[in-house]
């Protein structure tokens, strides 16, 4: 099993490029199910998570090329059988679970096992079953499994109780086939939510609204696949924007939208630190003090929740108390016990977590518990006086592409055992 050997307290320079999203990628690529032609995926991250959905589609019969010399997919779904789906894979990945509304739409019926993914809460599925059953499916759960059927799925208004990515995913798929006029009412707002519209519309559907709590669908007979190149990874940007100042450095992001970073740079202007913006590039000068300030996790277009471990870390070294408080993930301070071995003063309350300040963090052996954890505490490792060993470094592996290399071409000096 890899690890990471890190030794911080080192300060970064330079500018670094940043990868298509990988929860833009993933959906497009389900959502090629929806076809029987060729679609093209241009700037993929050569990533875990999306060579396990390329298996899911081949075990669909689908034929899948991956070209990781110009970073290129192309898949021909034009031979697509309705198959069960190998649980092993179903369970490396909750994104898996995405296939069932395009798999309904297209064959009419699909049978998948629950879904796994990172450990940091139950992320139930009764938004997206609720939202197919108002397009008229069938649903049957037993021994671990849900089935759909839909001879034909019918345009409804689905209201989610919860702004839920996958949910609105998953509805916004299956609406594409349907007949009639689908209406999501509070649904998820995120930048990949947009993404996946744009392609889909670029497929030949019809999707208003994609980007706003309502997104209306008019069915359509039939979608062509295309040629697309997904979206930026904002959280990637995130993790780099905060390295600059955990390291008191000087970076330039590249290859971004603002706006799809609003609540992380406002949080961190707000701390002190010099962020400058110049088209798609963003120019982070931390070398500042410090202040501290309270985190609250939110759907978007409030502070992402896959940013908060990251923030998390650079509160720890951050003089005065701040607090993070944690509204989507009921499991998600996984990485707390892991930062005090590093000498963080974290006390954990429910969902809160009160954060005073140390002066350093010092090296220590440490596990990344999930992705967003794991790059917390890399972002630690950079800044901590001495060596820091980050063991499980699969699950970073699953988010972020060559991250030491991207780190290390900056100044840092991480090395992969």
């Amino acid at each position: 099993m890899s690890k990471f050997y890190i030794n911080g307290n080192r300060r970064l320079k330079g500018s670094v490029n940043i990868s298509s999203a990988k929860n833009a990628v993933l959906p497009i690529l389900v959502s090629t199910i929806l076809t029987d032609s060729v679609s093209t995926i241009n700037g993929s991250p050569m990533l875990e998570d999306v060579f396990v959905l390329c298996e899911v589609l081949r075990s669909l019969s689908a034929e899948v090329n991956i070209d990781r010399d110009n970073n290129k997919i192309d898949i021909n779904t034009k031979n697509l059988k309705y198959e069960g789906i190998d649980n092993d894979l179903v369970r490396k990945m909750r994104a898996s679970f995405l296939v069932i509304g395009a798999m309904v739409a297209r064959f009419g019926k699909a049978k998948i096992s629950l879904p796994g993914g990172c450990k940091i809460g139950s992320r139930p599925i009764d938004l997206h079953l609720k939202g197919l059953k108002a397009l008229g499916a069938t649903i049957k759960e037993e021994h671990g499994y849900v089935e759909v059927v839909a001879e034909q799925l019918e345009g409804n208004t689905v209201y989610l109780d919860f702004p839920s990515v996958g949910a609105t995913e998953n509805l916004m798929m299956a609406a594409t086939l349907a007949k009639g006029d689908t209406f999501i009412e509070n649904a998820a707002k995120e930048p990949e939510i947009v993404d996946l519209a744009n392609f889909l519309n670029k497929m030949g559907a019809k999707i208003q609204g994609a980007g706003s709590g309502k997104i209306c669908i008019t069915g359509v007979k039939r979608l062509e696949g295309v040629s697309y190149t997904p979206i930026f990874d904002r959280i990637e940007a995130g993790t780099f924007i905060i390295a600059a100042p955990i390291t008191k450095s000087k970076i330039t992001i590249e290859g971004v939208d603002e706006e799809h970073l609003k609540s992380v740079i406002v949080k961190l202007r707000e701390m002190g630190v010099k962020i400058d913006v110049f088209g798609n590039k963003i120019v982070v000068d931390g070398d500042v003090e410090l202040k501290p300030t309270d985190i609250m996790t939110m759907p978007h277009p409030g502070f992402p929740t896959d940013m908060q471990s990251q923030m998390m870390t650079l509160l720890s070294i951050t003089p005065g108390r701040s607090s993070v408080t944690e509204t989507i993930f009921e499991n998600r301070f996984m990485q707390v016990a892991e930062l005090r071995r590093m000498g963080a003063n974290i006390n954990v309350n429910g969902r809160i977590a009160t954060i005073e300040g140390v002066k350093e963090l010092t090296g220590a052996e440490v596990v990344a518990p999930d992705l967003r954890a794991g790059a917390g505490l890399v972002l630690a490792g950079l800044c901590a006086k001495g060596e820091t060993i980050v063991d499980h470094i699969y699950h970073i592996d699953r988010g972020y592409v060559t991250i030491e290399d991207k780190l290390n071409a900056l100044g840092a000096e991480i090395t992969r055992i």
